[in-house]
């Protein structure tokens, strides 16, 4: 790690420590040439996911978008922001954990219905109705009916 201060290449780690979150690792180091301290971030690189979009379009996957259309289908359900926190740190890892750098809008809708049926089933209808854009109620009742049989 080169120096701040004096630019030198080397430096010794004098202390380590995860941060708050456990998502990087404090590091304070101490230059070799001019013996100054300073601290350094270590962080893992997630490599970007593309999200294929219904019109073939591309974009990065986002977790904060994933999680307001959950809020939005478990809306006024007795379902806590720690819960849809896992659930959506449950679909990263397995989008991040796949060896594609692209996954379809498709395939995330399918990850989020898995995470809400064993949830909350009203919730799962909601998302469903709009993940599969049903065009009736016989669209509903169908949706329903299978979750009925299980």
């Amino acid at each position: 790690m080169k120096c701040p201060f004096c630019g030198f290449a080397d430096s010794k780690v004098v202390d380590s420590r995860p941060t708050d979150e456990d998502l990087s690792i404090r590091r304070r180091r101490e230059c070799l040439s001019c013996g100054k301290r300073f601290t350094t971030y270590e962080t893992v690189e997630k490599t970007p996911v593309l999200v294929v979009k219904r019109d073939k379009s591309r974009q990065a996957f986002d977790r904060d978008k994933l999680l307001r259309g959950l809020m939005r289908a478990c809306e006024k359900r007795p379902i806590s922001m720690e819960t849809l926190e896992k659930v959506v740190s449950n679909i990263e890892t397995r989008v991040q954990g796949s060896l594609d750098r692209e996954v379809t809008s498709e395939q995330i809708g399918e990850y989020a219905m898995e995470e809400l049926k064993s949830i909350d089933k009203v919730a799962y209808v909601r998302f469903s109705s709009v993940y599969r854009d049903f065009k009736d109620i016989t669209s509903f009742r169908d949706t329903i009916a299978k979750l009925l049989d299980e």
